[in-house]
């Protein structure tokens, strides 16, 4: 990536930022992966349509002022196209009966534009397909689906791929302590000489040990393992502040002999011949795939009054009146001896808002012949009257004859 602008910083700050408070509603009992980059431009393009409480909540969700936060989106699409092994995509969906504005749809630098037929099954299957297509097979279905009443569908995909520069070795690993004690593991190792790739952060909550694992494009994993009593929200949350600077790391080759930080020690080792110091890494490999409802965290995305569909939220980004009808994310990552592959695919759907509107204005003429009547068979050209009658007994239903 080039050099950052001061802009390109603010951005990136305030989407880490929506990382430290994504990982905080993590279960701790359970394994998750989420990408905050998905979801954050969506928001802002979000924001930037919206008027009302609805543009004030996504707004301080995504951490900009909403007439900042389409720019701020640019801004991020366009740093991360910079990154080797990235690749990102915007798509949008609408119903030609929609009519977006102008000024925010030219905003939107989708590379995908297609429209909603009101056929859940053809729409679906077009936004699996560029879901699939996006993240190189890693993702294959949208995490919603479009139903009849959808009239609008914005979504981002990402996708990551890297190669260690130093690969690990296969191997087992028995746990003495903890969750996973006395099991049989699949394990990484390797050495290296590089001490400065772990170090520890010591914050409020605790001690983080931080673990540097760096790819061949630019794309690094750091794993992070916290104290005992830490949470995802607090391990996670030290990564970012680590990130921002606001937590100092101590590197290893300044650590002193001992347990210096979970799961790290520092040993004076005996050696019959001359050779550097060593860093000897053991983790396990991993695969993660969640599914992540972003209304029920409404919150913290600012989607509460987004979701309101008894008046149009964004008047900004179409003529008629629109809500959200739904907002999720799949994501999935894999953390093998050789590299690191990660994806996540975001949507917001949304659908028409308030009353329909009146568009036409009728009358209505009920006509009943239910006493004797006259009638007038006329020849249409001619207006020649062919037959005429009255009728005063209409003949009687029969439950046995067809009428």
């Amino acid at each position: 990536m080039r050099r950052q602008t001061s802009t390109t910083r603010a951005v990136i700050r305030v989407v880490n930022d929506l990382t430290s408070r994504w990982a905080a509603t993590a279960a701790a009992d359970r394994g998750t992966v989420f990408s905050a980059p998905g979801v954050w431009p969506l928001l802002a393009f979000l924001a930037d349509g919206a008027d009302g409480a609805a543009r004030t909540e996504l707004a301080d969700a995504v951490g900009l002022p909403a007439d900042e936060a389409a720019a701020g989106a640019r801004e991020l699409l366009a740093a991360m196209d910079r990154v080797r092994g990235l690749d990102a995509a915007l798509g949008l969906w609408t119903k030609r009966t929609l009519t977006l504005r102008r000024a925010w749809r030219d905003g939107v630098p989708v590379d995908a534009l297609g429209v909603l037929t009101g056929d859940p099954e053809k729409d679906g299957a077009a936004l699996d397909a560029w879901a699939a297509e996006r993240t190189g097979g890693q993702i294959r279905r949208m995490p919603v689906r479009p139903d009849k009443d959808t009239d609008f569908a914005l979504a981002s995909a990402l996708a990551l791929r890297t190669e260690w520069l130093r690969p690990f070795r296969d191997c087992e690993t028995i746990p003495e302590t903890g969750p996973w004690r006395d099991r049989h593991l699949a394990a990484l190792r390797r050495s290296t000489s590089l001490l400065d790739r772990v170090g520890v952060a010591h914050t409020p909550a605790g001690a983080v040990t931080e673990l540097k694992v760096l790819g061949n494009t630019g794309i690094d994993v750091h794993l992070l393992l916290g104290e005992d009593h830490m949470g995802p929200g607090q391990v996670l949350g030290a990564g970012v502040d680590v990130l921002a600077r606001r937590v100092a790391v101590v590197p290893g080759n300044q650590l002193p002999y001992g347990d210096v930080g979970p799961g790290l020690e520092v040993t004076r080792v005996r050696s019959e011949s001359p050779r550097p110091p060593a860093l000897h890494v053991t983790t396990v490999p991993f695969t993660l795939t969640a599914e992540h409802d972003l209304m029920q965290r409404h919150e913290l995305f600012g989607l509460t009054s987004a979701r309101d569909a008894t008046h149009g939220q964004f008047p900004g980004i179409a003529a008629e009146p629109l809500a959200l009808q739904s907002g999720s994310q799949t994501a999935t990552a894999t953390f093998g001896a050789r590299g690191f592959r990660a994806a996540a695919v975001t949507v917001f759907m949304a659908i028409g808002a308030g009353m329909p509107e009146e568009r036409y204005v009728t009358t209505d003429v009920d006509a009943t012949f239910d006493r004797p009547f006259g009638f007038l068979a006329v020849h249409r050209t001619s207006r020649l009257v062919l037959a005429a009658g009255w009728v005063t007994d209409p003949e009687p239903y029969r439950e046995d004859e067809d009428h």
